[in-house]
C-alpha cells in the first residue's frame, strides 16, 4: 500500500471490478472514496536458472480518498 496526498494504492484481485474496489475500502477503513482508478500491471520478465519465465500479472488499484480522511 503507498499513499501520496489523497491517494492511496493497493494490490487488488485481477477480477475486481471498481464497485466492489470502492466497497471494500469503504467498509474496512471506514473512509469516503472519492474516485477509484485500476491498471493491470504486467509481469516481468525472470530467469530461473537456465531458463526464462515470467511474473504473473497484478492488478493495482489507485483510490482517491475524502480529504481528512486519512488514518
Amino acid at each position: 500500500m503507498l499513499s501520496e496526498g489523497n491517494w492511496v494504492t493497493f494490490r487488488v484481485h485481477p477480477d475486481a471490478n471498481k464497485i466492489e474496489v470502492r466497497e471494500a475500502i469503504q467498509k474496512i477503513f471506514s473512509v469516503s472514496v472519492l474516485q477509484v482508478n485500476t491498471q493491470i500491471v504486467r509481469g516481468k520478465r525472470r530467469r530461473f536458472g537456465k531458463t526464462m519465465g515470467q511474473s504473473k500479472a497484478w492488478k493495482k488499484a489507485m483510490v482517491r480518498l475524502k480529504e481528512g480522511d486519512k488514518n
